[in-house]
């Protein structure tokens, strides 16, 4: 046992329970290697990365298996026998409480055991891999009009065996249940070794179950004896709630008919078995949806009418929202249009209803709203697209409420206790009173009809003070909850953060049956130790408790906003919530996605960052090198700076630690090639032809190899005009109304789209100037961490540009990365420069100087099909509306390709290192877009994503401003 800060359980220690020490974790690694066929990591990178999952704990894995099979795992249990290591399976790493970290060997089921093994459409049930993402799921099952219902909001990308573990709800939940609801059977292992096939049996079937020699026979009789030992104070104890997750399912070994020992497993967090496969119930899932909202005086109100939702004919999601959370949301522009059509109001309801029959649906909204209780404001959402877009307020709830701009942190702890409906409304007063004893705040939203409310409140948890009044605070939120008849966990289950609250909602009788049933399963202690059952008092191995070492190593260059100058502050917005490990829409995170690795996510970096400054796991230094692994294949595409629901920004943290990194020694060569390509190309384009003459001939490929640079795809063709020289035979030197910025890709590789540029805003009545010296906003020295070089091209950039920043006069950037660096990378290395301010506000796209103008924009696109790829930087500095708006007004059939990063991501792909990622990440989403409609015109702004999608995909580009240029000239 480890303790840090007093003695064990006071506040501020870090404890474990392992009986493994670094011999022993070596061994247990050296075992493995004997037999495993899955992916065995137990470097300090990946260790780091697991230390800790979306609560507040945190705790030192001893490595981490993926394994492929279920034979895998039973050979790790059996080496994790082998020392006496305890273990704890894994899916998506979000949970709430604590349950997914300890000092133990982590089985991670995502990376390979993710399969659908069996559909049945006519019975109805689903046989799957723990592994597997329920969107994933429920993408294949919806084909048949069937789906998993449970869906809590992580559902693109939390995996079955987490919600089995958690026992998890969602939106849906008054649909059709929780998980333990939906739940045939399951294959498990125990920690000694037995697979079980557990269902649901019979009385009979039982006995003769306990009757069997030898292991079976043990756990079984146990069952049945707790089940007639406790099956009293089970029903006198248990809630008759909708959302009683607290405590383990002894509920279910008194059904009728017989237990359902899978059922009681449900919701156990890994402290039982390991589940290796589960069969699911799968429910209609009516084609037909309306979303209806109601809008009442505050959320205290909506709350109070939680029963009569319910009650109302084909409700299948009812969810509350408060003013508090639209607060929040509008600080940092998330969902504006939305927030913008809710009806008046402070509190909202979102009743959403189902029917396989459209008229039938639309009845039901009629009903709803002539019985709504307490005359509410109404919107209806009929269209797909209104109710995606409502419903996205309701699934930011937790990342708007994370880190609201200029505030301290609002964090989990008590955010997940659940209550009869009827007492929903008595309980949101009294427990945000119960806020005003602590100086606590926070908001509500969540599943208000199944009255199971979230909340995130300013918990101080780094200081013994603040630990004692967050302990307080909880245990008088537990006796609020036992007095109204709820549950303390009604979702994210109890892990550490809430299991030692139990002795508040259970008798000491049934706490003992709870222990009893973990002995029954696991009687050595070996499954996730200190979690549910003699769990690790809840003030204890905090991720940000009061051990946490204040180490920012130094004061960065950049300028993190409200984190000012400290990396590890803004490496702290990471809160675990893992919507970098989607696959499915947005930017987020291209490198997870073609890996599977969890160092390769945001957040595996973001938590890699944390435990640097720490010094524990990983060396507290910039010359960090497991931080640098993880980095390596960042693309610095910025997805995570939008797609991130606390916007963590991994291009910009890597940019700062490689300038320290790298400081007083020398940087790779690719970093010269490929981060400095202004020069090369400056150099190349004294002699064009013979420059790509040499690149093309044989003697191209010792070349590039020599420089770093990928041989597997050709080299840029360098112009044989450039822009700039262009410029001066055709734009007079004089003064103007609208300044042409000439980057470094666009003058020496694609001139022809600044021709275009300027041709298209002559015609629209502006006078063009181009600055007269040779300027670079320095964008390919960020990949590197060559920030002294990008802070000078920047300084001389303003000082060039300072008559169109004293005139604001508008500056039209044509690549969407350098447009990017002006509205962000400026500011961070500027943040108090009055120029870096009004040069950011006045940089603008073509689209956007165009639709500013307000010029008539010639149609010429006769309704041809166009597919937009959005450079990724464009999508997280200013977003793609005017794009949309200019091509549409051209008359063009638009569609947004939802492709993701394209690969390429400026040198990244042309670095030799990365160039066959680079092809994965383009093959994942973008390729078989472009390949689905080979008759369409692409579209695409960005040198990089032209480059990928040519060299590639064999399909010419066109930009934006030569379709406009080709539509002015008639």
């Amino acid at each position: 046992m480890t303790v840090e800060l007093g003695m064990p359980g006071m506040p501020g220690t870090k404890i474990d329970r392992s009986t493994v020490d670094e011999t022993g974790r070596l061994k247990l690694e050296s075992l493995l290697r004997k037999g495993f066929s899955g992916d065995i990591e137990f470097g300090s990178g990946t260790r780091a990365a697991y230390a800790s999952d979306s609560s507040n704990y945190r705790q030192t894995p001893l490595g981490v298996v993926f394994p492929r099979t279920a034979g895998d795992v039973a050979f790790a249990l059996e080496c994790a026998r082998a020392v006496d290591a305890a273990v704890v399976s894994r899916g998506g790493g979000t949970a709430l409480a604590g349950q997914t970290c300890n000092v133990a060997l982590v089985i991670d089921f995502s990376r390979h055991m993710n399969a659908i093994l069996e559909l049945n459409v006519e019975e109805g049930w689903v046989r799957v891999q723990p592994g597997i993402v329920l969107d994933d799921l429920r993408a294949v099952t919806e084909q048949h009009d069937l789906t998993f219902a449970p869906d809590p909001a992580t559902h693109a990308y939390c995996t079955i065996g987490g919600m089995i573990g958690n026992n998890s709800c969602g939106t849906h939940s008054v649909y059709a249940g929780k998980t333990v609801d939906n739940m045939i059977s399951m294959k498990v292992l125990t920690y000694d070794g037995h697979e079980f096939e557990v269902g649901k049996i019979t009385d009979e079937q039982l006995t003769e179950l306990a009757g069997t020699p030898g292991r079976t026979g043990e756990i079984y009789a146990q069952i049945s004896a707790i089940r007639d030992r406790y099956a009293d104070a089970v029903r006198a104890e248990f809630p008759d709630i909708p959302r009683r997750v607290s405590g383990f399912n002894l509920d279910s070994l008194s059904e009728d008919g017989g237990p359902h020992i899978a059922k009681a497993l449900v919701g156990s967090e890994s402290t039982l078995v390991v589940v290796t496969e589960a069969t699911l119930k799968l429910v209609p899932w009516p084609k037909h949806r309306r979303l209806v909202v109601l809008g009442y005086d505050d959320i205290f109100e909506a709350a109070d009418h939680a029963p009569e939702f319910r009650r109302m004919r084909g409700i299948i999601g009812c969810e509350g929202v408060d003013e508090q959370l639209t607060i929040y949301m509008r600080k940092r522009n998330m969902h504006a249009k939305s927030l913008a059509t809710l009806p008046p109001g402070k509190g909202w309801v979102l009743a959403e209803f189902g029917s396989f029959d459209e008229e039938d649906v639309d009845a039901m909204v009629d009903e709803a709203i002539a019985a709504a209780p307490g005359s509410p404001s109404v919107l209806v959402c009929r269209t797909p697209a209104e109710q995606k877009a409502m419903w996205a307020v309701r699934e930011s709830g937790l990342g708007a409420t994370a880190r609201p701009p200029g505030e301290e942190p609002l964090v989990e702890g008590w955010e997940d206790a659940a209550l009869p409906p009827e007492k929903l409304g008595e309980y949101l007063r009294r427990m945000t009173a119960i806020w005003d004893d602590y100086g606590y705040h926070g908001c509500w939203y969540g599943h208000l009809g199944d009255g199971c409310m979230h909340t995130r409140s300013n918990f101080n948890t780094g200081t013994i003070e603040g630990l004692r009044d967050y302990r307080e605070y909880l245990e008088r939120g537990a006796a609020l909850v036992a007095e109204l008849g709820g549950s303390i966990s009604g979702e994210h289950g109890d892990g550490q953060g809430r299991a030692e609250l139990w002795s508040k909602m259970f008798s000491p009788r049934l706490m003992q049956g709870f222990k009893e049933f973990k002995q029954a399963w696991d009687p050595r202690g070996r499954m996730n130790p200190g979690k549910l059952i003699d769990p690790f008092p809840l003030d204890t191995n905090l991720k940000h408790g009061p051990d946490r070492p204040h180490n920012p190593l130094t004061r960065t260059t950049f300028f993190f906003g409200d984190e000012g100058y400290s990396l590890q502050e803004a490496a702290d917005r990471c809160v675990g919530v893992g919507r970098c490990r989607r696959t499915d829409t947005n930017t987020m995170c291209p490198s997870y996605r073609a890996t599977r690795d969890e160092k390769h996510s945001t957040r595996g970096r973001a938590k890699l960052f944390q435990e640097m400054f720490r010094g524990e796991i990983t060396e507290a230094t910039w010359r960090n090198e497991d931080v640098k692994e993880a980095l390596d294949l960042c693309l610095s595409c910025k997805g995570c700076k939008t797609d991130c629901p606390t916007n963590v920004d991994m291009a910009t943290f890597k940019s700062e630690f490689l300038s320290h990194y790298y400081k007083g020694r020398a940087r790779p060569r690719e970093a010269y090639s490929l981060g400095m390509i202004r020069y090369g190309a400056k150099f190349a384009s004294k002699l064009p032809s013979l420059a790509n003459g040499v690149l093309a001939s044989p003697v191209g490929k010792p070349l590039k190899a020599a420089a770093g640079v990928t041989t597997s795809r050709p080299a840029p063709v360098f112009a044989k005009q450039t822009l700039r020289k262009w410029l001066k035979q055709n734009v007079p030197a004089a003064a103007g109304d609208v300044v042409l910025w000439v980057d470094t890709f666009t003058n020496y590789l694609g001139p022809e789209a600044g021709i275009a540029a300027v041709r298209v805003m002559q015609a629209a009545g502006g006078k063009v100037v181009v600055p007269q010296e040779d300027l670079c906003c320095g964008r390919p020295l960020y990949d590197y961490g060559m920030l002294d070089s990008a802070k000078r091209n920047l300084e001389k950039t303003m000082r060039a540009l300072r008559p169109a920043i004293e005139a604001r006069t508008p500056v039209v950037v044509l690549e969407p990365s350098c447009l990017a660096t002006f509205r962000d990378e400026l500011l961070g290395l500027f943040p108090d420069d009055e120029r870096a301010k009004v040069l950011s506000e006045i940089a603008c796209s073509l689209p956007e100087w165009l639709a500013a103008k307000q010029s008539v924009v010639p149609s010429a696109g006769a309704g041809k099909r166009v597919l937009l790829q959005v450079h990724c930087h464009q999508n997280a500095n200013g977003g793609y509306q005017k794009d949309v708006e200019i091509l549409g007004a051209l008359g063009y059939d638009v569609k947004v390709l939802d492709s993701g990063c394209c690969g390429l991501a400026g040198s990244f792909g042309f670095n030799a290192k990365h160039a066959d990622l680079s092809k994965k990440i383009a093959e994942d989403r973008l390729l078989p877009m472009l390949a689905a409609e080979p008759d369409a015109i692409v579209v695409a702004d960005g040198f990089s994503c032209q480059t990928q999608i040519t060299q590639l995909a064999g399909r010419e580009v066109r930009t934006i401003a030569e379709l406009a240029a080709e539509a002015f000239a008639g």
